[in-house]
């Protein structure tokens, strides 16, 4: 494979894994009561946990995975769990605008920056899986950099998506935000079966390998 290839690919499964036109809606409805400055610091903290947490993984994660006993398809069925809980949330409209006072704004900030946001709905056991896998077939340090740079990249996409997320949200309306947030969160959770099952049937499949 190329390194062009390699890119491409990197690229383009990144930017549908991580989906930053899906995570708007949620962002919008998380800081609504957030000044402007302070959502833009909430983006650029998860965005920026979010890459570290990919690069962290993509170098370190097989390591860990085997050091504490994880399989992947284990992470899939958790991640799975996770993005449905989210999914019926944004389906029934429960991510609510949320009054936070001023004393606990910077705390709020950083809580949600760490989770839900930049872990697991910027970084999802998806894309972490395919940090891990495109490291493993990166055989030289030039595909390597290649491959952390793409992620940079497809992260500053999402970033910059987030930061102008209001004026996204505003365009589209009350009406619009509402029906969005209802398509992406039936999205979510037919993504989060998809990962269910994906991590599932190679862990019955193993089950009833050893049984028989």
């Amino acid at each position: 494979m190329s390194h062009y290839e390699f890119a491409l690919l990197a690229f383009t499964s990144f930017i549908t894994l991580i989906n930053p036109f899906g995570i708007i809606p949620v962002f919008v409805s998380m800081t609504a009561s957030l000044e402007p400055a302070m959502r833009h610091k909430t983006a650029r903290k998860a965005n920026l946990v979010a890459f570290i947490t990919l690069v962290a993984f993509a170098f370190t994660g097989e390591f860990l995975f085997k050091f504490f006993g994880i399989s992947v398809n284990s992470f899939r069925m958790v991640g799975g769990i996770i993005f449905f809980m989210l999914g019926m949330d944004m389906l029934q409209a429960r991510l609510g605008k949320t009054r936070i006072p001023k004393k606990r704004v910077q705390e709020y900030v950083g809580d949600i920056s760490i989770t839900p946001l930049g872990i697991p709905m910027i970084t999802g056991p998806g894309s972490i899986t395919n940090a891990i896998v495109l490291m493993q077939d990166a055989k030289t340090w030039d595909m390597k950099g290649l491959l952390i740079a793409v992620i940079g990249l497809v992260i500053l996409i999402n970033m910059l998506g987030l930061l102008f997320a209001s004026k996204i949200t505003h365009l589209l309306g009350e009406t619009g935000n509402n029906v969005m947030m209802r398509l992406m969160g039936l999205i979510v959770m037919v993504i989060a079966v998809e990962f269910f099952f994906s991590g599932l049937k190679p862990i019955l499949q193993e089950i009833f390998q050893i049984g028989s």
